[in-house]
């Protein structure tokens, strides 16, 4: 399997699983209502609803920078995108783009060659191949945060 495979593979299984150390971000999502998703059991930490509009802005931004279109740091809307609303249909939506998301830059990442995933992200100073096991790690950690936060 090329490096290239292997890495849309992490990609997809980091919202779908399985994982080798425990849920995937739907497994933990999984039965989070709305309501629960909205709630911020924790003063001052980022509800459930947040990281994950967070999680699929960051795999959206490491799209366009795969293409070039965005090598800037990110604006603070950009990185914590706000919640818009709160009711089921809103979430089912986020739940959705979560998944395509994560797909669109799998299948972009299996088009990639061993130079290209090498070379470096246009203007900025780390390769395509580290730009992407970051997503894996990016997303994996706030999967735990959303675990945690599930439970409290």
């Amino acid at each position: 399997m090329t490096r290239a495979k292997q890495l849309s593979k992490h990609l997809e299984r980091t919202t779908t699983g399985p994982m080798w150390h425990g849920p995937a971000l739907a497994e933990v999502l999984d039965g989070v209502t709305a309501e629960r998703a909205a709630a911020r059991p924790i003063a001052g930490a980022h509800t459930i609803w947040e990281i994950v509009l967070h999680v699929i802005a960051w795999a959206e931004i490491a799209r366009a920078r795969l293409k070039g279109e965005s090598t800037g740091d990110a604006t603070p809307a950009q990185d914590w995108p706000p919640v818009a609303a709160t009711d089921p249909d809103a979430w089912q939506r986020v739940l959705k783009q979560l998944d395509t998301s994560y797909r669109l830059l799998a299948t972009d990442a299996r088009e990639l060659d061993d130079a290209r995933l090498d070379a470096l992200v246009p203007g900025l100073d780390y390769s395509v191949a580290v730009l992407l096991h970051g997503i894996v790690e990016h997303g994996t950690y706030h999967g735990g945060q959303s675990a945690l936060l599930k439970k409290a």
